[in-house]
């Protein structure tokens, strides 16, 4: 009986989380980075995942003119600023709800860790856009090469976060059923 209420508990969690997240995501999808797309006519960093160059950095933020910019670091960073700890919180709360349903530790601590490792390249990213803005038109190539691979590894690790976790939850159900027949 003791195992039903965090099992409860981080479900109800992840549940939460992961509307909270959902939220924020469509906000900046559909608002903030559709908006900067419309006022550069270039994708915005945020949603490359492969990278970007220095010339298409430079294309970028000087396309986006004195109020892009302005609304990048006012509307779209403030936003990012609270999306990576939203979804790395919903994907540690599932997995400790995996976890609990006797999915294995390791397999939770790898996601867990990932997760974590997935918001910080996501603040890190979100520091390197925000360095190439203030200091256009100067931009380091060094700074652009920072905030490309952290685009890159912040997409690579969401991405295995989540893998992990539809494996996890494909491992239960596969295993539900199994019991079930």
């Amino acid at each position: 009986m003791n195992t039903m209420i965090p099992t409860k508990y981080y479900g109800r969690q992840a549940a939460l989380f992961g509307f909270a997240a959902a939220g924020f995501y469509l906000l900046m999808i559909f608002g903030t980075l559709a908006h900067i797309e419309t006022l550069s006519g270039l994708r915005p960093f945020d949603t490359r995942p492969g990278g970007y160059s220095a010339e298409l950095a430079n294309s970028l933020i000087d396309a986006l003119g004195p109020s892009g910019r302005w609304y990048y670091l006012t509307r779209q960073i403030p936003l990012d600023l609270v999306y990576p700890p939203l979804m790395a919180l919903t994907l540690i709360s599932l997995f400790k709800w995996l976890g609990s349903r006797d999915l294995s530790q390791k397999l939770v601590r790898i996601g867990t860790w990932i997760s974590f490792a997935a918001a910080i390249a996501d603040y890190l990213e979100n520091a390197g856009i925000c360095i190439m803005i203030l200091s256009w038109p100067e931009i380091s190539a060094n700074t652009v090469l920072a905030a490309s691979v952290a685009s890159i590894v912040k997409s690579g690790l969401t991405t295995a976060a989540v893998l992990i976790a539809l494996l996890g939850v494909g491992f239960w159900v596969f295993r539900g059923i199994r019991n079930y027949a």
